[in-house]
Formats: C-alpha cells, sequence, structure tokens
C-alpha cells in the first residue's frame, strides 16, 4: 500500500505546495468524509496506478492540513470488496437488464398502489449532480415526496431551525470567522474526533490570541476539552434550559443589543417572556443542568461580554427529541446581540457528511423541493414550470424512521437505497432489517459488495466509487468544491447519476433525464436556483445564478465558492445577516418561543443507564471505507462502552471486561472502556461496527426511534439502556495472514491489520476442542502453499486456556490467544507487528506463546498517532529519555500530533500522567 504525503506546516495558512513526485500529475479533488470539505491535491503516477494524496494549501476550507482518514484515503481505493457488476436476485446480469427490472418493478408497483408506495433513501455522500437527478425524479416526475436522506440523521434539526428563525436554510458564518472569535463555544461537538482540521484552526487561533476563551459544553469530558477554558459537563438533554437561561441573563444585565432587535428582527418580547419562565434563576438553571452555579455564572458572563462569540453546535444538538428547539434557543442568544453573519460571531452548524448541505441545496429531504423551496404553492408552481412536469408531488414525503415504519407496515412496496446502510445506521436497526426482508422491492446502489443493507436487496446496482466520481459537494460553510475522478470507472460501476437517469428514461420521462455529464446536471440545477429568484418575485437564499452558464471546463475547473453568487465573476459570500435581510416574509429574523420538554423514554428501573452514541477519531459512518486502512483499524479497534468507575464497580464488572448491553428495540455486546469522562449513570458506544465487521457490534439496534416533531430527526443521544455482564466460556483475539470463516462464534469482530487479520473472539458454548479444530481445518486448507507447516501449542483446559501458533518454515501464519478472562490476555501489538516479518523468528519463537517480546525487543504499544503509526510505549519512551514537556517536544521526536493533531489531547493526557507520576 502507498503510504500517503503528510504535510507538515504548523500554520494553516502557511501550508506550503507539495513538489510534484517524478512522472506524475496533480489533480485537485476533495475530501470524501465529513463536512469541513477539505481540499486535496491527488498526486497520480503515470507509469503505474499509484496514487499519493495530500491537502491542497489552496484550498479555504483546510489550507493543506488533513486528518488521519483523509492522511489514509489512499489506502482505501482498491478494488477488494467491490461491487464490480450489476446483479439481480445475486446472479450478475447486463446493465440493460439491471436497468430494466429496476423500471419495470418501481412502474409495476406504482401502477397498481400508488406513487407513494415506492421511496428513495439517499445519502450524503452523493455529489450534489448525483442528488439532484435522483430528486427531480422521485419528486418530480414519479410524483411523490418519498425520498429522505440519512442526512436526516445528522442535521436536518439544524435545517428546521435555520428555516424557522432565517426564513431559510442558510448558515450565516463561514470558517474564517474561528481566526477571529474572542470566544468560541462548541455545543454537543467533539470536533477533535468528529472535525479534526476546524478543530486544529481553533487550537492555533488559542495560540495566537491567548486572550481567546474556549467553551465546550458536552455531557462527555471529550478530547476537544483539551483546548477548553471552562467544561460545562450538563445532564444529557438539558441544553435548552442552560440556552434559556443565558438569553435572560443577557436582557437581566442589559447585554441586549437593542437597534438590531428593533430593526432586523420579530418575536423577541414572547421568547424572553418563554425564556424567563423556562430557565427561572441561574440556581434552577444549575440544578437542572447539573453544573455549578459558578460555572454557569462564567460562562454566561464570558457571553454577555465578548462581541465576537461563536457557537459551533453538532450531532449532541441536533440528535435530539427537541433538537429543533436547542437549535433556535441557541440562535435566540445570537439575534439578541447582533452576533450574526460578522467577523467572528455567529451560530455555526458544524456539518457531519461531505454533501449533506449539497443534499439539502437540491431537496434531498423529503419535506423540502429542489433549491430550498418548499412545498409552497408559489414554490410548487416554479418548480413545475421549470421542470415542465405535470406530476410535482403534492405533500411533503415520509422522513427516514417514517419512510422505513412504512416499508414495516406495507405501504412502501418498493425502496431504492443510494449509498448508505440504512439497516445499520438506522434507529432501531432490527425492525429495518426485517421491513426490508419483506419488502416487495429492494435495489441498493453502493459501491462495496457487502453491507448490512446490500445483504437484502434484489437489485444490486454497482456505483462508482469516490476516486471514479465528477461533481460537487457544499461543504458546512456553504462552500463549493469540486470532485474530480482521477481513476477509471472499476469494472462493470457506474455514476450515480448515470444510473438513476438511465432507470428515468426506462420509466419513460426521457426528456427531463437527457443529461450526458454531470456539468449538464450542474448548470440545470444552478439554473434552477436563479429561476424566478428576485426581490420582485420571492428572493431566495440559495442562488448559484452566477454559475448557470459555466462551460464544461470552467466547471471542470470551478474553485471553491461560497454561495450565494448571484452574477457570473462573483467571487462568493461569506457571511449573511449582519444587517438583517433575512428570507422570511418580513425579512426580519425570527425569535422563537421555546421551552424545556421532558426527554422520552427516561431511564427506568429496568433501563437505568442512558446511552449516548457518536463517532471515534479514526473511523467513518459504516468503517465500508476507513476499515480498509490497516493503521486507521488500530486505535479503537473494537466496540466498547465508555463507563464511569462507580458504575463499573456497582454492576460488579470490570474494566475490558464484555457486556451486554440491551434496550427495548435491541441489544449488542461492547468491550468495558472505564473512564471518569462520562457522568454516573451515563455511557458512551461508537456508531461505526456493523453485522459486516462485528457479529455483535451494531448499537443502532438498541437506539430508540423518538424523533424531533418539527425535523423528524431521531433522538440518537439518548436512549435508556441496561448492562449485564456477558460471561463467555472463554475470550480471546486470533492473528491470521490468512482470512478467516468465524461466523459460528457468538461474538467476533474482523480487524484488517498489515499483512493480518485480527479477530476478537467470545463464546459461551463451544469447547476449545472445536475451536481448535475449526481454527487449524481453515489455516491447513488455506489456498496458499502450506509445505513444512508447523504447530505451537499451549491448552489448559481446567482454566479455560489456549496457545496457539502456526508457522511455515519460520514464517508465522497464525497466532491464538485464549482464556476465560479478558484482564490478563496478551496485548495485541507487539504480536500483530511479527507478521510485517522480521530478521529471526527463531529468538522469539520460543517464548512466543507467553504473548510478550523477549529482552531487548521493542513494543511500541498501544497506537496514539494514526497518521504515523506511533505506539504510547513509543512516546512514554521518548518522554522519559528526553525529559520532553509538551506535545510539540513530543512530535520533534517521534513525530506523533504533527500531522491532523488529532492525538494531541492524548499526548497532553500521556504528558500530565507523567508529570503526576513524577510528583
Amino acid at each position: 500500500m502507498t503510504e500517503p504525503i503528510l504535510t507538515q506546516a504548523i500554520q494553516l495558512k502557511d501550508a506550503k505546495t507539495l513538489p510534484p513526485m517524478t512522472g506524475t500529475k496533480v489533480i485537485k479533488s476533495t475530501c470524501a468524509y465529513c463536512g469541513v470539505g477539505c481540499g486535496l491535491n491527488i498526486h497520480v503516477s503515470e507509469q503505474t496506478d499509484k496514487i499519493k494524496v495530500s491537502g491542497d494549501p489552496d484550498h479555504p476550507a483546510n489550507y493543506g492540513k488533513l486528518c488521519s482518514k483523509g492522511s489514509a484515503l489512499s489506502e482505501t481505493i482498491s478494488l477488494e470488496g467491490r461491487l464490480l457488476e450489476p446483479e439481480v436476485n445475486n446472479e450478475a446480469v447486463s446493465w440493460s437488464t439491471a436497468i430494466t427490472e429496476t423500471a419495470k418493478g418501481f412502474k409495476k408497483i406504482i401502477e397498481e398502489h400508488g406513487p407513494d408506495a415506492v421511496a428513495f433513501y439517499a445519502s450524503g455522500q452523493l455529489l450534489t449532480e448525483d442528488y439532484y437527478v435522483a430528486n427531480k425524479l422521485m419528486k418530480g416526475f414519479i410524483g411523490s415526496g418519498n425520498i429522505d436522506t440519512n442526512s436526516r440523521l445528522c442535521m436536518s434539526s439544524s435545517v428546521a431551525g435555520h428555516k424557522r428563525a432565517f426564513g431559510s436554510d442558510t448558515v450565516p458564518n463561514c470558517y474564517d470567522d474561528l481566526d477571529h472569535a474572542e470566544l468560541i463555544v462548541l455545543i454537543g461537538a467533539n470536533s477533535a474526533w468528529c472535525h479534526p482540521v476546524l478543530f486544529q484552526r481553533m487550537q492555533r487561533a488559542k495560540e495566537n490570541n491567548p486572550a481567546l476563551k474556549v467553551v465546550v459544553i458536552d455531557p462527555r469530558k471529550t478530547n476537544t476539552c483539551d483546548i477548553a477554558d471552562l467544561h460545562l459537563a450538563l445532564n444529557s438533554g438539558t441544553d435548552l434550559s442552560l440556552f434559556n437561561g443565558l438569553l435572560s441573563h443577557l436582557a437581566e444585565h442589559e447585554k441586549l443589543d437593542k437597534d438590531y432587535i428593533d430593526s432586523y428582527t420579530e418575536g423577541f418580547e414572547e421568547a424572553i417572556a418563554a425564556a424567563r419562565k423556562d430557565a427561572g434563576s441561574i440556581e434552577t438553571v444549575a440544578s437542572q443542568c447539573g453544573i455549578s452555579t459558578e460555572d454557569i455564572e462564567t460562562f454566561y458572563n464570558w457571553f454577555a461580554n465578548t462581541d465576537k462569540s461563536m457557537s459551533l453546535y453538532s450531532q449532541g444538538i441536533n440528535q435530539s427529541s427537541s433538537g429543533t428547539d436547542k437549535v433556535n434557543a441557541i440562535i435566540n442568544t445570537h439575534l439578541a446581540t447582533g452576533r450574526i453573519g460578522k467577523l467572528g460571531s455567529g451560530p455555526f452548524s458544524l456539518t457531519g457528511q461531505p454533501n449533506a448541505m449539497g443534499g439539502r441545496e437540491v431537496g434531498g429531504l423529503a419535506n423540502q423541493l429542489a433549491a430550498h423551496m418548499s412545498f409552497g404553492e408559489c414554490d410548487m408552481d416554479i418548480v413545475s414550470e421549470f421542470w415542465n412536469t405535470k406530476h410535482l408531488a403534492a405533500k411533503p414525503g415520509l422522513t427516514a424512521v417514517q419512510l422505513f415504519d412504512a416499508v414495516a407496515a406495507g405501504t412502501v412496496k418498493a425502496v431504492w437505497v443510494m449509498a448508505t446502510n440504512p439497516a445499520s445506521s438506522l434507529p432501531n436497526a432490527d425492525k429495518v432489517k426485517q421491513a426490508m426482508e419483506q419488502c416487495d422491492l429492494v435495489v441498493v446502489s453502493d459501491c462495496v459488495a457487502k453491507t448490512d443493507t446490500l445483504d437484502l436487496a434484489h437489485i444490486k446496482l454497482p456505483a462508482a466509487g469516490w476516486s471514479e466520481k465528477d461533481g460537487t459537494v457544499t461543504n458546512s460553510e456553504r462552500r463549493i468544491s469540486k470532485q474530480n475522478a482521477f481513476r477509471p470507472l472499476a469494472g462493470k460501476a457506474k455514476p450515480d447519476w448515470w444510473i438513476i437517469c438511465e432507470v428515468a428514461k426506462a420509466m419513460g420521462f426521457d426528456e427531463g433525464f437527457d443529461f450526458t455529464s454531470p456539468a449538464d446536471i450542474f448548470r440545470e440545477h444552478a439554473a434552477l436556483s436563479a429561476f424566478k429568484n428576485s426581490s420582485s418575485q420571492k428572493l431566495r437564499d440559495f442562488n448559484l445564478n452566477g454559475l448557470k452558464d459555466l462551460s464544461d471546463q470552467e466547471y471542470n475547473e470551478l474553485k471553491p465558492i461560497q454561495w450565494p453568487i448571484v452574477n457570473k465573476g462573483d467571487i462568493g459570500t461569506s457571511r449573511l445577516f449582519a444587517k438583517g435581510n433575512f428570507f422570511t416574509p418580513s425579512r426580519k429574523g425570527q425569535f422563537i418561543s421555546v421551552t424545556s420538554n421532558a426527554v422520552a423514554n427516561r431511564p427506568c428501573e429496568a433501563y437505568p443507564f442512558s446511552l449516548n452514541t457518536g463517532r471515534i477519531r479514526d473511523q467513518w459512518h459504516s468503517m465500508t471505507r476507513t476499515a480498509l486502512s490497516p493503521r486507521l483499524n488500530l486505535h479503537k479497534p473494537e466496540p466498547f462502552v465508555q463507563l464511569h468507575p462507580d458504575d463499573v464497580a456497582s454492576l460488579k464488572l470490570n474494566n475490558a471486561e464484555l457486556v451486554s448491553l440491551s434496550s427495548k428495540w435491541g441489544s449488542m455486546l461492547a468491550r468495558i472502556e472505564e473512564t471518569k469522562d462520562v457522568k454516573p449513570g451515563a455511557c458512551f458506544v461508537p456508531m461505526h461496527w456493523t453485522a459486516q465487521l462485528s457479529s455483535k457490534g451494531r448499537v443502532c439496534a438498541l437506539v430508540n426511534p423518538n424523533t424531533d416533531p418539527v425535523s423528524f430527526q431521531p433522538e440518537s443521544k439518548h436512549t435508556p439502556i441496561n448492562i449485564r455482564a456477558y460471561k463467555p466460556k472463554w475470550q480471546g483475539f486470533i492473528l491470521s495472514k490468512t482470512k478467516l470463516n468465524l461466523n459460528q462464534l457468538e461474538y467476533t469482530v474482523d480487524i484488517l491489520g498489515e499483512h493480518y487479520w485480527r479477530y476478537e473472539i467470545a463464546d459461551k458454548e463451544m469447547s476449545l476442542e472445536t475451536l481448535k479444530e475449526t481454527i487449524k481445518e481453515q489455516i491447513e486448507v488455506a489456498p496458499l502453499e502450506r509445505a513444512n507447516i508447523s504447530w505451537q501449542e499451549h491448552q489448559d483446559t481446567a482454566v479455560e486456556l489456549l496457545r496457539l501458533a502456526c508457522y511455515q518454515n519460520e514464517e508465522l501464519l497464525f497466532v491464538a490467544m485464549v482464556q476465560k478472562n479478558a484482564a490478563s490476555l496478551p496485548e495485541r501489538v507487539w504480536l500483530s507487528s511479527l507478521f510485517s516479518g522480521i530478521d529471526d523468528l527463531s529468538k522469539i519463537r520460543p517464548t512466543l506463546l507467553s504473548g510478550k517480546p523477549p529482552i531487548g525487543i521493542a513494543n511500541i504499544g498501544k497506537q496514539i498517532c494514526a497518521c504515523f503509526n506511533v505506539g504510547e510505549n513509543t512516546i512514554r519512551d521518548c518522554i522519559s529519555k528526553k525529559n520532553l514537556q509538551t506535545a510539540s517536544d513530543i512530535g520533534k521526536a517521534c513525530k506523533a500530533g504533527t500531522n491532523c493533531g488529532a492525538c494531541v489531547p492524548e499526548l497532553n493526557a500521556i504528558l500530565a500522567e507523567n508529570k503526576a507520576v513524577l510528583i
């Protein structure tokens, strides 16, 4: 595998352009992961198909910086695991047959049951051009509103909050404001892990301006707290009380911008009355939130007295049964102080996916039409006229949870899933899986061959992967960037836009879908945004008029630009609303009266813990891409549950023990990670593992399907669960050069390493003899030359202990370490390193089954830095030998923390621990 080029610039804007490699061409593109929208330089060898990835120093979203996931993109584009040809009922077919069968299936159901019996479920992984034609087909020509997206799960509460306050789904500020802010408030946003490049930017801003204050509002102490001057570890779900209290405090202490309120807003008196009634005194807020009055007063005073205040919020706000109200509570404080759309001040939604914003622009949400238009009569007339259709959907469609409930009920009989994995990622995921199993027609277009959802598909359509796609994406700051293909289409894969257009034409909608390129689609998308969009008609926020006549060459060379772009030649728009001009009927911003609501499905005697879910540093969504990179799999290789030490003790459990988590909706297994970073009674589990990589790791099977009544976004941050000991007969791990099939075991986690596969395993019933036979059979019949195989073994059935190793000559092929308890299992890292090849294995072989390296053999320890694969033991050794004092010192000594910076909080924690030991 190729190693990525890693930009080493210290200051974001000082990143230098990397010189081209000999015999290469450089193609600019955009990262495929989060909503930061980082620009990339793809260095493509002209002699081989090898590539290297670096950050684009000219892109204003990242100025050359990349996170660990972006840096490892070159490791994720192999053809292994790709869906390479169309399939119908698991049989390979031609594209002509696949298109015909898809169109015929949808037409038959529409003819028999009407257009609302079919649905599309799309994704923020689609490019804007893909999204545009999918929405046009469903809402414009099939005539149903039933297209929704996995972006419903991450930012629809922000959309609803924006529309209520601004009259439009408009992010009013930009990333540059982080460089000028004097107070940054991060609310339900673990930016250090989820938006690392923006986190670095905040870190640099703080270094450059020591007066800058950072407040983190989050029930968990996350790595983002590393730069926090104040961490408010509020009780889950109490954000409304906190921000209503802030609004009351601003009014009480005369810290309002009355000129802004009077000139540019409406509804303040009603909103402040509701806030006062809801919040009460600071003491009341403190009691509800579980925070000291001193900390709340500090936060309130900092906000009240700092003109340049940024409030950045993410899934901790959005993924809530009152997420829209929480968004408006935050926006209310900015409207009240006039801190919106100004340099260094404004509310800012941190988007989850690379093109969640683009999906909003084209109407990918079920309750929207294209170009930010709604299901109002005026907007419907505009879209119908522009698309020249008489079949435009007359009402909003089913949102994500509703859509799959309708599949379960049999009212939606055909569903097309595009570039996403609802059988794993939606709440109450077991119900979703069962619904799709009984659905008349399930079509899935994706670039990979196996996901939990693809396993349920009647028709599988191979889509182009990130490296093969041309089109645009829009990041969190409204910046449109180009994603450019740099590899040919794999196998028979086709771009999503092509697949959708061919199905549309096969359904009889030829004229509306006669596109020949993404540029054709973009021009129509831009033209629709400008159609009847003026103050004399109905002025809309989303306007790409300046881009609607781009030539193919201009489109291909499009530089990153923020909408609205009203006239050709405009450089884009960084900020809006500093002087009003909202998109409400009155053109004034709206204060929204919000009050705290009781959280549905609260913990109870049967389910006493509150489950919070989210991302980890080096993985993305359902791991179909990031799990292909061995180094991204090392930091957090297994599903885990963070629990407070008091809870671990009260449950009579131990750290690193496997436990069973269950809710009213489902169950899973996870390993305990004991930490004071969560409050007693609360727990955190990552969202990433699916049935493809973990037999019992699907956390969304537990998550409650309760949704916000305005945005219909699910509440993924608060599910009552029970936790019980899982008592296997034995547990342990396997390292193998050969990929194994261990489906017969109750608990498995598959982890791709460098030259090996790692399996975490456990079972309540299987004997060690049966396990050993299963392993030996697969190793010995593997499709490799297996001459001169020898086995090394130690077994003690009295304590369920098995140590097993297999060699071919002096090459290590396999290691298994199994025993009753997890606590004393050997460390995986050193044993894993033996598969990369060492000069003389004979020196290690006599003691290998102990799992410990001989004296004098290095063991890097658990991975801390994914970018350079630097382990904890290496870092501690550097600190000790060189008397290192700062994370920067560590970076100079061993590179850790010098690329994406996401591990810097962990470096600081190790330094603090080392100092405590010395004291």
